[in-house]
Formats: C-alpha cells, structure tokens, sequence
C-alpha cells in the first residue's frame, strides 16, 4: 500500500485505518470496503465497539444539527460489531491483511458490501454567497462505542467516536458503438448524431447536424446546448435542468437547400463555477472536481434514491418566414440526445461493457 488513511477517536481508544477512500460502483457490483479498527478496550467498561457505513443525503447547513434540526437523511445504513469479536466472522482480505500488520495489536477487521442501486457521492454547488457543506449525496464511515449498536435512547459522546468519509464512484464503460442519433422530419428534415457514445470530462463532444430544408422558411441559427439534469429522489421526484454549455451559431439555410456541418462543445465545470446547483462529483477535500458523472444502474434495477444524474445534447434551428414580421412567425426544431458523461477509467479498474 502507497497510503493509509487513518482517524483516531478523541478519547484514544479506537482508530480506523483505510487503505483506500474510493470504492468503485461497477453496475453490477461495488468494492468491498473493508478496513481495520483498532480497539483498546481499557475504558470500554463492558460496553461495545460498532462500525457503521451510511449512505446519507444532506440538504442543509450543518449549523442546523447544531440546533437539534437534523439536514441530513439516511438512504442506507449498516452496522457490524467489531468488539467483543462475534465468532463466524469472514476472513480477512489482502488488503486487511496489510492494515492489521500496520495497526499492531488489538487491530481488528471488518467489510461492507454496499447494494447496487445506491447514488454515487455527488455535491449540488453552493451559490458565490453560500456558507456550509454543500448539499449532496455522501459516504460515512463511523466506529463508536456503546451499549448497543442502534438505541436511540443512547447518548454516544463524540470522545467515543472516529469517522472517514468515503467516496462510491462510477467510471466510463468500455464502449465502441456508435453516438446516438435522432432525426425530425416536419417541418424540414433535422438529422443530429454524436460522434461516439461515451465522453470523458473535459473532452470536446462533436455533434454532427444535417439539414435538408424542404420547407417554406429559412434557418437563422443553430443552438446547441448540453443540459445537466439533476433528478432528486427521496419522498418525491423533482428533477433539475441546468445548461452546462450552450453557443449559438449564425448559420443561414434557405429553403429547398440542405446543410451539414461537425460542431464541437465542451461543458467545462470551469465555466459554471458560479452557477447554484450544478451538480458535481463528489469530493473529500476541497480539492478538484468536475461535472457530476452520468450515472449508470443495471436495467431492470429497483428505484434508486438520492442524486441521479444524465445529460442530453439539444440541436435547436430556428426557422423565420423572412420579411418585417419574420421574427415573430419564426419556430424552432428540436432534436435531444442523450449523453455520456464520466471520467475515465484507471488502468487498474477493470473494464465494465454497457449492454
């Protein structure tokens, strides 16, 4: 292991070790997360030793919990004793193996196998004025010691507690089809496609548009956007569009001609850097990000909750009439694609293929 990543509780007596923060989703399936507590049980006075990972979506200021006002809410949580140890427990896996050598003594293991149809970790960007933790879909991981693993009646001093954030994370799937493609045919013949199916993150996206004008009208522009949507569901869906790029282009088309040109955009978290509510991947420092990644989920999957995320790609020509009142008679032909947004996939993460 190149790094280890440890916290240690305020009274001493617990520390976690991690040998990584990152844990995969690849559709199917999810890395197991599996760490390493180190316990010393001087001053548990027959009290137990928990670790908990919860999956939680925060939608306030943390000042609130402050208060008793809880922002955040559970999506899935799951706890497992870790001390006094429980017989029939699993073996442990390599990379156990290296962090109980690291811990010493006293050091004891634990895993987690989180369901497939859980979000990634995904933050909704705070406006230029905003204060606190931003909204988002987050990762905990919690050793405590108490009584009992989950009794609401008991008090846990935060002295008796240690926590890491993790994060669950998606990459590109191998892919070499074809971009998607659709087509309109009234009022005149509108054909857009992409170039290929899947783009990485900051990687221009071409977009290939054909015109036969066989109305009346005459094109004036051409309107490409990217649009994020943001889907939140918890008690209910609401769903969030934001443009991430969008550029006019003047081209004129007159009628009965036809037209075809490549145009390339590229959504750039950079340029939205002010905009409120922009989804973005989700971080555990303030250190970079980018655009949150489209996220994947095994067809025929039960319904996700927390932060979905998808992209398409709008081909808006405008037609006019021509003449004083052209402008004002004018209409606009839509074509939508959907788009694959992620970053791409580290050589030592194997390959997952969309059907």
């Amino acid at each position: 292991m190149s790094k280890v990543f440890k916290k240690t509780s305020g009274n001493g007596d617990l520390t976690l070790y991690l040998g990584k923060r990152d844990f995969v989703d690849h559709v199917t399936s999810v890395d197991i997360v599996d760490g390493v507590l180190k316990v010393d049980p001087a001053n548990l006075n027959g009290r137990k030793v928990f670790v908990y990972l919860a999956c939680a979506f925060r939608y306030g200021s943390e000042d609130l919990d402050v208060i008793g006002l809880s922002c955040r809410r559970d999506i899935w949580v799951k706890r497992v004793q870790v001390f006094p140890v429980i017989a029939g427990g699993i073996g442990k896996t390599p990379m156990q193996e290296a962090l109980v050598k690291k811990a010493g003594e006293q050091a004891h293991h634990f895993s987690f196998e989180m369901p497939t149809n859980l979000p990634c970790s995904v933050a909704l960007q705070p406006g230029p004025n905003d204060s606190g933790k931003a909204c988002g879909v987050d990762f905990e991981l919690k050793a405590y010691i108490a009584n009992a693993a989950d009794d609401g009646d008991e008090v846990i001093e935060k002295k008796d507690t240690c926590r890491l954030m993790i994060r669950k994370i998606q990459f590109s799937p191998a892919s070499t089809n074809a971009g998607p493609k659709a087509e309109i045919t009234s009022p005149l013949q509108l054909s857009a496609s992409l170039g290929k199916e899947n783009y990485y993150h900051g990687d221009p996206i071409s977009i290939n548009v054909k015109i036969n004008n066989d109305s009346s009208k005459v094109v004036k522009k051409i309107k490409i956007t990217v649009e994020q949507n943001t889907a939140v569901v918890l008690y209910s869906s609401d769903n969030y569009v934001k443009a991430v790029c969008s550029e006019e282009f003047g081209e004129t088309i007159n009628a009965n001609s036809t037209f075809e040109k490549e145009f390339t955009m590229t959504p750039l978290l950079a340029n939205n850097s002010e905009k409120r509510g922009i989804a973005v991947d989700g971080r555990l420092k303030d250190g970079d990000t980018n655009l949150a990644s489209t996220t994947l989920c095994e067809s025929g999957e039960k319904e996700m909750q927390g932060i979905i995320i998808s992209y398409k790609v709008k081909v808006s020509v405008s037609l006019s009439s021509g003449g004083l009142l052209g402008s004002l008679t004018g209409s606009d032909v839509v074509a939508e694609l959907p788009l694959i947004l992620m970053s791409p996939k580290p050589a030592e993460v194997s390959d997952v293929t969309l059907e």
